[in-house]
């Protein structure tokens, strides 16, 4: 199927590995220039180069901390009239709620609500002049069941949920699609990460705590990052402009409600 978005131009956001890439990978797959970012320079640059290699789009690289002012300034120097907006960030630590200051809670909404709001509000006018746009902001499965040891980005993600449900229903008419994507247990270096606090606190192996994890999911595995970014893609094509305000779980089945 030909997504229509060829020659396009994409940001996005903490794309050197993980979910991002796999957006961007997608992207680039169909013929859409790319904007990458992440902090780490030289994963950056090493990704960016992959993309070129093999899909021979056009691929910059803005290696800042998108959650800082200064940060957002630059990749938004560098990122102006994009047509396609992916916002992502990585997640608040886990923890207990009497772990949680007022401090780690305005981290978290500096990283995952306050940082992609900033991002919307700087592209979108452009995109709503030129009558076309997309954004996808990647946030979690969390915002339909709020997980227990992740309050900080249940909070955080809630949170951007809510301004999304609004903003995009005020923007619709003018081309722009706005919509979440929510994702479960995905094979990242995220998953890794709590695979390891889950086998610290239970005493378990780490192979062991995965193997817990994975029996969660109706599918029967973890999800790719391969899939998570043809989802992507597919909210950012001329296929979907219909799609206002939604929040697409991907987490092979575990949420267990109706809608």
């Amino acid at each position: 199927m030909d997504l229509g978005i060829k020659g396009r131009r994409a940001l996005v956001c903490a794309s050197s590995k993980g979910l991002g890439r796999g957006c961007a990978e997608a992207l680039a797959g169909e013929g859409v220039d790319l904007i990458l970012n992440a902090r780490g320079q030289e994963a950056l640059e090493q990704t960016a180069q992959q993309i070129r290699d093999t899909y021979g789009v056009r691929v910059d690289t803005v290696a800042v901390d998108v959650t800082t002012e200064a940060g957002q300034a630059a990749l938004l120097e560098a990122a102006v009239d994009v047509d396609i907006l992916v916002t992502n960030a990585g997640g608040p630590p886990p923890g207990l709620w009497s772990d949680w200051s007022r401090d780690d809670f305005i981290a978290a909404f500096d990283a995952n609500l306050l940082t992609p709001i900033a991002l919307i509000k700087a592209t979108l006018p452009g995109m709503m002049q030129r009558g076309w746009g997309r954004i996808v902001n990647i946030t979690s499965v969390a915002v339909k069941a709020p997980i227990p040891v992740l309050g900080l980005s249940n909070t955080a993600r809630s949170g951007l949920t809510g301004y999304v449900a609004g903003v995009s229903r005020q923007v619709a008419g003018s081309g722009v699609t706005i919509n979440n994507l929510l994702p479960g247990l995905h094979d990242t270096d995220r998953l890794a990460m709590l695979d390891k606090v889950d086998a610290a606190a239970q005493g378990v192996t780490e192979d062991a705590a995965r193997t817990a994890r994975i029996a969660t999911v109706p599918a029967g595995r973890f999800g790719t990052s391969e899939e998570f970014g043809a989802a992507c893609a597919w909210l950012c094509s001329n296929k979907a402009g219909f799609v206002i305000g939604q929040n697409i779980l991907l987490d092979g089945g575990a949420f267990p409600g109706a809608m």
